[in-house]
């Protein structure tokens, strides 16, 4: 099968960049059979993330598994400002981390002292043990070791948003091949953003941020919610990326 025939069958199937997928496709197979096979599965709604085993973020490229989320590209705009409010040496924690992909790209933009990750996921931690060298699982801070309490300088916690109403109007690349684990944020979509915040001022270190991805629309909220944990709120926005970032400071 020819690149021209692949490109042809992933537009047909509604693919809106079918010639950037045509040529990933046909790099990974290694035989026509092979290809057909991917093509088979594109065709039929897989993530192409999950097809190739990696996904593209924040210029790095991120081992993903099948059942694991996939980074956005939106998400890289946490890492820039992660890294712009970090100080020299960080500990840095990826919470929630998925593929650890945040964790992964922070470091490579700004190589911390101590880089920690965890997920409730056990799909999701074997997935990020591909890409960061130390990560645990549990459920948010259960899964840490008691000394990282109060020397986290940078908390990423790429936490689900996604209203539980809202869940199925999805695209269904994620509502069918992601865990809704990593989807649903409750009835508002900040169940997890909460109890995050809640946990937060007790494992950052002093001047310490957290860092949480949201809608436009729930940031209001969300800082808010970070301001009745003791901590400084703040919202960064992007317009290219159509991302909202709030995050949270505590004292020095």
């Amino acid at each position: 099968m020819d690149t021209s025939t692949v490109i042809s069958r992933l537009r047909a199937a509604g693919c809106v960049f079918a010639e950037d997928e045509a040529a990933l496709l046909v790099e990974a197979a290694t035989t026509s059979a092979e290809l057909e096979s991917l093509v088979q599965r594109r065709v039929a709604g897989l993530p192409l993330e999950h097809l190739l085993g990696w996904a593209e973020f924040h210029g790095l490229r991120i081992a993903v598994r099948p059942g694991v989320f996939v980074p956005r590209r939106r998400t890289g705009f946490l890492v820039d400002v992660a890294v712009s409010l970090a100080p020299p040496d960080p500990v840095v924690l990826d919470l929630c981390c998925g593929s650890g992909a945040l964790g992964a790209a922070f470091a490579a933009a700004l190589p911390p002292r101590e880089l920690h990750a965890a997920d409730v996921e056990p799909a999701a931690v074997d997935c990020a043990r591909l890409n960061l060298p130390l990560v645990y699982q549990g459920d948010l801070y259960d899964a840490l070791p008691a000394s990282l309490r109060g020397r986290v300088d940078v908390l990423l916690a790429n936490v689900p948003y996604v209203p539980t109403d809202a869940v199925a109007t999805m695209p269904p690349e994620a509502r069918l091949h992601e865990p809704l684990v990593a989807l649903d944020g409750g009835a508002d979509g900040l169940d997890l953003a909460r109890r995050v915040a809640e946990g937060a001022p007790r494992w950052l270190a002093p001047g310490g941020t957290v860092l949480v991805e949201s809608s436009e629309r729930q940031a209001p909220v969300l800082t808010g919610i970070f301001a009745a944990a003791g901590l400084k709120p703040d919202v960064h926005e992007s317009g290219d990326l159509g991302a909202t970032v709030v995050t949270g400071t505590a004292q020095s």
